[in-house]
This record gives C-alpha cells, structure tokens and sequence, in this order.
C-alpha cells in the first residue's frame, strides 16, 4: 500500500527557514496581470518553486487583498515581492544588471520551453502577461528570449497561472 501523507508528514521548512533559503535565481515579472485569483496563484506557484521575488507592475493589484490571500495560502508572507508602475523601466534595469530577461509569449520567432536547459544564463527574469492582451510589445522587444509552451489542442492559450507552474518547473529542473 501507498499511504498519502498528511500536511504535518510531507516535512516542509517553516516560513522563517524558507525565507532564508538561497534561492533560485528566478524572478517573476507580472505584466498587467487583472484577476486577484491568479495574482494569487503566482505567489503560492513563486513559493513552490523557489522564486528570488515577484514584481507586480501596472495593474497588478498589490497584497493584502482577500481575494489574492485565498489562493496564495499565505505565500504573500514568505516571498519577497515589489511593485512597479513601469515595467519597461523594470526590465532596463534588470537587463543592465545582468539578469536575462525572458518573455512567456508566442511570437514570430519563439524558444520553446524544452529547450530551457540549453539556456546558459544564470539569472532569469520571467515575464508573464495580461490574460487578454499578453506581453507588452515593448516589453517583448527588450527580452533576451521569448518562450513558448508548446501547445497540441483546439486552444492557443492557457491560463496564466497554469502558465507560470508549467514554465516554473521547467527553470526549477535547471537548479535541483
């Protein structure tokens, strides 16, 4: 028999030693992201795998609010985040700082996310975009790469947050 485990058996580290943990050295970018419930999921998805910080930019809407607590299950405690009215001027910043910037958008010219481990950078800035609209054109012009996840149904697009565990796990693999 496989027994599930219980919330107090699967030996997580407390708030306080995840804080200090080194983290990995991903960033999360929100670009214009509408729905507090996905705002949400990004924290509790950054806290998962292991994020350095969030910036929520434009109208990202910034915690506390009831309706990004109850999806990020508290993870608005334990990671660091920032807010920024102007992303352009984020990612300028970040890219003469030596951080690789990459977009999570479908475009003329993409990189698929498989292809993530042959990226051999070692700070990344993750962008992800509003749910209608995507990524800033001038932001997609100012990114390193742009990634896409390959997709094989009727649909073009998947939900944000989905997005984001999907493109999360793939950048973790590079660093466990």
């Amino acid at each position: 028999m496989n027994k599930k485990l219980k919330l107090w058996e699967l030996e997580r580290v407390s708030e306080e030693a995840f804080k200090q943990q080194k983290k990995f050295p991903v960033t999360v970018i929100l670009n214009d992201i509408r729905s507090l419930n996905n705002i949400g999921s990004f924290f509790r998805t950054a806290d998962a795998f292991n994020v350095e910080k969030i910036y929520l930019c434009g109208i990202t809407a910034n915690p506390p609010h009831r309706d990004i607590q109850k999806t990020a299950l508290g993870a608005t405690e334990t990671v660091v985040w920032e807010y920024r009215q102007s992303i352009s001027d984020l990612v300028k910043e970040m890219k003469n700082d030596g951080m690789t910037i990459c977009s999570i958008e479908q475009t003329e010219k993409t990189t698929f996310l498989q292809d993530v481990p042959n990226l051999k950078e070692e700070k990344f800035a993750l962008i992800f975009g509003n749910e209608v609209n995507g990524v800033d054109q001038d932001v997609i012009d100012l990114s390193d790469y742009i990634l896409e996840i390959p997709q094989f149904g009727t649909k073009h697009s998947l939900n944000v947050s989905v997005c984001a565990g999907v493109v999360l796990w793939e950048f973790a693999k590079k660093y466990i």
